[in-house]
């Protein structure tokens, strides 16, 4: 394995010097996106997630949501927290909660697989902003891409329940407290869901410790630090995807993505956005709605296929943010696979009956779609991103108390045994 990882790179360095002039343009890139769209997305979402588990609210909101995610997605409730804002600020953002959760032992290392599997998506700015405004130029698209991307997120939360059961089983070792059950082992366990939410809160700050100006400045440095850390990844693969390229090595990865195509009943001229979309998925969305003489439900559904697989650049960010855990990139990676099938057949299957939605959309997104990529980055991240998480809470929040009641009204109405 090492002799190939080295072979690998004496050879990208070999290409990088045959082609400086096309290394640099993609470097600039590379830059150009971090800074434009990446930075401004991520910094506030990364600043906000340490904070909010330094202060305890993600173990409050872990115990309301435990009833709801364990059924449905075989996780402990705090993954509820982690699926809201994952969706709301977008990859890389749910390997970075994922592996702080596995940091504090909240979650053990299949749970932890199951839910980076189903809670790394894009962002509704990149998507709205990005792929339906700058690339596509209409707006209304976003309405069924958004429905076909977050929908079969879900679908395969739900299918990777399944996943890691007979390891659990084998290992009951690798099991930890919920964030309710850690802070109220014992008498104090009893009372209403609300009350042991509120303590699991109060015993969560009490561990951490940290003071609020220590909690902010270590919360910003951290984000900052990973922030570099996803622009020089992004940079990295935009050079290598545009030296392969010029090197003539694409060609035969777009020959086996228009057969691949074609066997799909899809154009085989999108393989470009195929094999653009495998390394980067501002690149391959960019390349999908390029074609203007192709149907646009055939690069809506690839399209969405790159949005979903997120790119190898975005995959090697997962793997550095969860580098410091024992979670496995394998099931990652056949989730994200997965997820990109999912999506492309939501778009196909729901492309008819949604067209309604979008005459409806174009009104409600004109503020973003008058505004450029970048300008709707900077401008809209945070409120949309905040409106995002805040219905995804309330949704959760509201399946959790109908789950809650319906149990206590079973209890209350099975009577007293004989």
């Amino acid at each position: 394995m090492t002799a190939v990882v080295a072979a690998g790179l004496f050879t990208i360095t070999a290409l990088l010097l045959a082609f400086p002039g096309s290394s640099l343009t993609a470097a600039l890139r590379g830059v150009s996106i971090w800074w434009d769209v990446l930075f401004p997305a991520l910094l506030p979402f990364f600043i906000i997630s340490e904070m909010l588990l330094g202060f305890g609210i993600v173990h409050f909101f872990g115990t309301l949501l435990d009833p709801l995610m364990r059924p449905l997605f075989r996780i402990p409730g705090i993954g509820g927290f982690a699926m809201a804002l994952g969706f709301a600020s977008g990859y890389p953002v749910g390997a970075r909660l994922t592996s702080q959760l596995w940091e504090q032992k909240l979650i053990t290392r299949v749970q932890g697989e199951r839910l980076v599997s189903f809670i790394t998506t894009s962002d509704p700015i990149f998507l709205i902003g990005a792929v339906s405004v700058g690339f596509f130029h209409d707006a209304s698209l976003a309405v069924i891409l958004g429905i076909a991307h977050y929908g079969s997120a879900v679908l395969v939360g739900i299918g990777m329940r399944f996943y890691g059961r007979k390891e659990e089983k084998a290992a009951p070792a690798d099991t930890v407290l919920s964030p309710s059950a850690e802070a109220e082992a014992g008498p104090a366990a009893a009372g209403p869901i609300w009350l042991r939410a509120f303590r699991a809160m109060h015993h969560a700050r009490i561990k951490d410790g940290r003071p609020i100006g220590m909690l902010l400045s270590q919360a910003v440095g951290n984000a900052l630090q990973l922030n570099f850390v996803v622009g020089g990844l992004v940079v990295f693969f935009s050079v290598i995807l545009e030296v392969l390229t010029s090197a003539g090595v694409m060609g035969v990865l777009h020959a086996a993505a228009g057969t691949a195509l074609q066997l799909a009943g899809l154009p085989a001229s999108l393989s470009q956005a195929v094999v653009s979309g495998l390394f980067e998925v501002t690149l391959g969305t960019k390349a999908a709605a390029a074609d203007a003489g192709l149907p646009l439900v055939s690069k809506a559904a690839i399209a969405a296929f790159v949005l979903s697989w997120a790119g190898l650049s975005v995959h090697a960010q997962a793997i550095s943010l969860m580098s410091r855990t024992t979670i496995r990139y394998g099931p990652f990676l056949l989730a994200r696979f997965a997820h990109g099938l999912l999506a492309a057949c939501t778009v196909v299957l729901l492309w008819t009956p949604l067209q309604p939605l979008r005459g409806h959309a174009s009104a409600a997104l004109a503020a973003i779609a008058a505004e450029g990529p970048e300008q709707a980055a900077w401008m809209w991240a945070l409120p949309i991103g905040a409106l995002l998480f805040s219905g995804a809470m309330a949704v959760l929040l509201s399946a959790a108390i109908l789950l809650a009641a319906a149990a206590f009204v079973r209890r209350n109405t099975a009577g007293p045994t004989e």
